[in-house]
């Protein structure tokens, strides 16, 4: 029997919060036609659908398109660069010297220099150190209260760390680095305890607890301690390792990363900052698009007869484009991007990735099957819906497939993208705090009319 620590809300069915919703679909509306004529930048694009230029940084770049002199958007391969230097590269470092990189990526990221190995070994005994949660934590800010969302729980273990720092407020350069090196060392425990809590808790499952082994990775700690046997094979850890490399930063525009740069504008402390960029990513327009992309495959596999059947599966993603199947939104997850128009170069190496693990594991059919949705459904979406928009494969497409080719529980797909991304959401609160020291304000302009305030017994309505 399934559990729970909630209670229904008597609210749930109350008539006037019934009422009310209805009328606030109504009143909170805004006519679309005033965004152009106040020239608006709705989701702070331009009408080319570019990004409106709002900050400068150096942690990263991502470059998906050139803009010629008419201001329009010419397509070209994608590439990202941390710090200068192409993600790629980074890569195939990794795999040609047989080794883990991710902790050698976030130093990178930090500190804005590749390490010589006496620096990357002092980082990694830094992590080591903070691999262990502080004393009763889990049992006293997981375990008591779990959550059916692992992205909630670690938004609220990341405040509770907050209340275990003797120096929390502190935004000098030193105590934000301090903290931010922390919380790269508790995390994988963190989505770890909140993952087997949960399963635990509401669905009955045993409770494991592993302990993190200080000298193993980020990835291999991550592997131990989300599987009751604590068991993993060296390809499982570096396939997920250079997974972690590709997400840990896309440039300070994005969602969660801008996110990070708006709220340590403000003075903030570390910890509101960090958990609010986790409750950005939670988002599925944002790192919750992986698990929306193996819903999708899963939704597929139980609505196809024959996945190798390019005459059914086209049949299923005319459906999809008609939201008749999956979440039926319409949307094609692990297709376009926002600023990728031929490529997005974390696809493009997850799919080399992806093809080897597959051929390791057996599953050659579900790696055609991305490769399918990569080569054929843009055509499909394009025939259909009689549009030209450019639908790269993007990196929830092959992530997913990773994910679950390494069985990877679903729930923890979008924590392990907060796992890899803290690193670069570290880096801009830093630069923030280093470069930015202005409080960011957008304006939004106020369309109510005025309105003659009326007494209250001059009312009247049931409203």
């Amino acid at each position: 029997m399934t559990r729970t620590i909630y209670q229904p809300s008597d609210l749930n069915n109350n008539e006037f919060i019934r009422e009310m919703s209805a009328k606030l679909e109504t009143i909170d509306v805004i006519d679309s036609e005033l965004y152009t004529k106040y020239d608006v930048k709705r989701g702070l694009r331009n009408a080319n659908g570019t990004g409106v230029l709002v900050g400068l940084t150096k942690v990263s770049n991502v470059e998906g398109y050139e803009v010629n002199e008419k201001n329009e958007k010419i397509a070209v391969p994608g590439k990202l660069y941390y710090r200068g230097y192409d993600v790629e590269d980074i890569v195939k470092g990794c795999i040609e010297e047989n080794r883990f990189g991710f902790e050698e990526t976030s130093y990178l990221l930090l500190f804005g220099e590749l390490p010589s190995k006496k620096q990357l070994d002092e980082f990694k005994a830094l992590l080591a150190m903070k691999r262990k949660l502080p004393e009763g934590f889990a049992r006293d800010m997981i375990l008591v209260a779990p959550s059916p969302d692992l992205m909630n729980k670690l938004a609220r273990s990341i405040l509770a760390l907050y209340s275990y720092d003797d120096n929390p407020d502190d935004i000098s350069v030193q105590n934000v680095l301090r903290q931010s090196i922390e919380l790269m060392g508790y995390f994988p425990a963190l989505i770890a305890y909140a993952h087997t809590a949960k399963h635990n808790f509401f669905d009955n499952e045993s409770l494991y607890l592993h302990y993190p082994i200080p000298e193993l990775s980020t990835a291999e700690n991550i592997l131990r301690m989300i599987r009751p046997t604590g068991e993993f094979t060296k390809l499982e850890a570096s396939l997920l390792d250079l997974s972690l490399i590709l997400h840990a930063e896309h440039g300070g525009g994005n969602n969660s990363s801008f996110t990070t740069h708006l709220i340590s504008s403000s003075g903030t402390d570390t910890y509101a900052a960090i958990s609010a960029a986790v409750g950005s990513l939670k988002g599925p327009r944002h790192g919750g698009a992986n698990i929306k992309v193996i819903n999708m495959l899963e939704d597929l596999k139980a609505n196809v007869k024959d996945i190798t059947n390019e005459k059914q599966l086209e049949e299923y993603f005319i459906k999809l484009i008609k939201g008749e199947v999956n979440d039926r939104t319409g949307v094609i997850y692990g297709l376009g991007h926002a600023i990728y128009t031929v490529s997005d170069p974390r696809a493009v190496v997850l799919k080399d990735m992806a093809k080897k693990l597959a051929e390791y594991k057996g599953l050659e059919e579900d790696y055609a099957l991305c490769e399918y949705i990569e080569n054929k459904v843009p055509d499909i979406f394009r025939n259909y819906t009689g549009t030209n928009s450019p639908l790269p494969a993007n990196v929830d497409l092959y992530s997913g497939f990773v994910y679950s080719a390494l069985n990877i529980p679903k729930d923890i797909a979008t924590p392990l993208f907060a796992t890899a991304r803290l690193s670069g959401w570290c880096a801009h609160r830093l630069e923030e705090i280093v470069s930015g020291k202005k409080l960011m304000r957008p304006a939004y302009m106020g369309i109510q009319p005025h309105r003659e305030y009326v007494p209250m017994f001059d009312r009247g309505g049931k409203f």
